[in-house]
C-alpha cells in the first residue's frame, strides 16, 4: 500500500552498517560509507564570487545570462551539474571575474567537501541509513533494468511509465530515499519493475542485490573516492579547455555573395553536401557527397549541408531532406543538432528537461543524448532543412 506522498517511513528489518552482509560492503557492493555527496559533482565558487562582487540573488543575477536557463544555472551553481566551457565563460563576465577562479581544485589539502556543502544544506526531512541505503540500491536497479531492457531509454520511460527525465536522473543516482518520492512515482516505479505496490518494489530490488544482479552498478552511485575522481578529471578537463585559446574562424567567403547591383539577381551561396548511411542504424557518414545546397543567410562561415538518408525523427523530416549544420552555433530548445556518437553522427531533436539540461532524442530507431555533457566539437545547431 503506498501511502501519503513525502509521509512514508520504512524500516527495515536490519539497520545497515560495514559488517553487515546484505550491505555488500566487499566488492561489487555499497561502501561501508555512503557517499552524502554523491549529487554533487561540480563544487566551484560561482555562489562566492557572485555575491562578492554585488550579486546576493540568483535571481537577480541570472537576468545578466538569458542563454543559461535559471534552473540550470542553480544547478550549476549547486553543484548539481558540471557547466560547459562556454557557459563558465558566460557566468564569469557576467560577475566580472576570470572563468578559472570560478573552478576548485578539489585535490587540494584545504578543500573539504563537507564545508562546501553546507552552505547549500537545505532543512527538512532527511534519510536515515536505510532509506539511503536502499535509494542507492534502487538506484541500481533502475540502471540495471535499462541496461537489460535497450528500448528503456529516458523518452521511453518518460512516455511509457510516466517518470520524466529529470525524476529519472535523480532516482538513478540516489538523490533520496523511496518514501519521501510521491505517491505517483513510486507508483510509475512498480510499473517499470512489474509488481503491484511498493513493499513487491522493494522486496524485488533486494533480490536483485541478493542476487549480484547490481554488483556492477553500486560503486559508481555510492563510492566517495569514484565520485571524487571523476570531479577531479572533468574539473582538470574543462580548466584545460578553458586556457586554450580561442578559435580563429576563416573570413566569411564573399566570391559567391558579391556586393547587390540593383536590379540584379542576388547569387545565392552554396555550401558543400556531407553524408551517407552508416551501418549503424540511424547513423550518418559524414562523406563528401559533391553535391552543393544553397545556406540561408543566417547560415555561418562554416556552415554545411548533410544529407540524414533515413527518417529518423518520423515523417517530418523524411530520409531525402538535407539538414543545414552551423558548427559555430549551439542547439537550442525545441530545434535540432547534429551530434557525434562515436564513429557516425545523428540528427536529434532537443528538448529541454525540468533541471534545464539539453537531451538530445531521435525516434527511428530510439535514440538519446545529454547534449549538455558532450565536448563542443562534437554537437552542432541545424539552422535549416530543404526537400527537394
Amino acid at each position: 500500500m503506498i501511502g501519503t506522498p513525502g509521509r512514508r517511513r520504512h524500516t527495515a528489518q536490519r539497520r545497515f552498517s560495514a559488517s553487515d552482509p546484505a550491505s555488500g560492503g566487499g566488492e561489487g557492493g555499497i561502501p561501508p560509507a555512503i557517499d552524502p555527496y554523491r549529487n554533487i559533482v561540480f563544487p566551484n565558487r560561482i555562489r562566492e564570487h557572485r555575491a562578492g562582487h554585488g550579486h546576493p540573488k540568483l535571481l537577480g543575477f541570472a537576468a545578466r545570462i538569458p542563454e543559461i536557463a535559471y534552473i540550470r544555472l542553480s544547478k550549476i551553481e549547486r553543484g548539481e551539474v558540471f557547466a560547459r566551457a562556454d557557459e563558465l565563460a558566460r557566468i564569469a563576465d557576467a560577475i566580472g571575474v576570470g572563468a578559472e577562479a570560478l573552478l576548485i581544485d578539489v585535490d587540494a589539502p584545504d578543500f573539504d567537501m563537507a564545508a562546501w556543502a553546507l552552505r547549500f544544506a537545505e532543512g527538512g526531512v532527511s534519510d536515515d541509513a536505510d532509506e539511503a541505503r536502499f535509494a542507492i540500491l534502487l538506484a541500481a536497479a533502475v540502471r540495471r533494468q535499462r541496461e537489460v531492457v535497450p528500448h528503456l531509454t529516458a523518452s521511453a520511460i518518460d512516455t511509457q511509465y510516466g517518470l520524466a527525465p529529470v525524476i529519472l536522473s535523480r532516482i538513478e543516482n540516489a538523490q533520496k530515499g523511496l518514501g519521501r518520492w510521491s505517491a505517483e512515482i513510486v507508483t510509475a516505479l512498480c510499473r517499470l519493475f512489474e509488481v503491484p505496490d511498493e513493499a513487491a518494489l522493494r522486496r524485488r530490488v533486494e533480490a536483485m542485490h541478493a542476487d549480484g544482479a547490481l554488483d556492477r552498478h553500486l560503486p559508481d552511485i555510492a563510492d566517495p573516492e569514484r565520485r571524487r575522481r571523476r570531479t577531479s578529471q572533468r574539473i582538470a578537463a574543462l580548466a584545460a579547455e578553458l586556457r586554450r585559446p580561442p578559435v580563429e574562424l576563416p573570413p566569411r567567403p564573399t566570391a559567391e555573395r558579391p556586393a547587390a547591383v540593383p536590379g540584379a539577381p542576388l547569387r545565392p551561396r552554396l555550401v558543400p553536401v556531407h553524408g551517407a548511411p552508416a551501418s549503424a542504424p540511424g547513423g550518418i557518414l559524414l562523406l563528401p557527397t559533391g553535391a552543393a545546397v544553397e545556406a540561408p543567410t543566417i547560415a555561418g562561415p562554416r556552415s554545411f549541408g548533410v544529407r540524414i538518408g533515413r527518417a529518423v525523427l518520423g515523417a517530418g523530416l523524411p530520409g531525402h531532406a538535407t539538414v543545414i549544420v552551423d558548427p559555430d552555433r549551439y542547439p537550442q530548445a525545441g530545434g535540432l543538432a547534429l551530434v557525434r556518437d562515436g564513429e557516425v553522427h545523428r540528427v536529434v531533436a532537443v528538448l529541454l528537461d525540468r533541471s534545464g539540461a539539453l537531451i538530445g532524442h531521435a525516434a527511428q530507431p530510439e535514440y538519446e543524448v545529454a547534449i549538455d555533457t558532450l565536448a563542443s566539437g562534437d554537437v552542432a545547431a541545424v539552422i535549416a532543412a530543404q526537400f527537394v
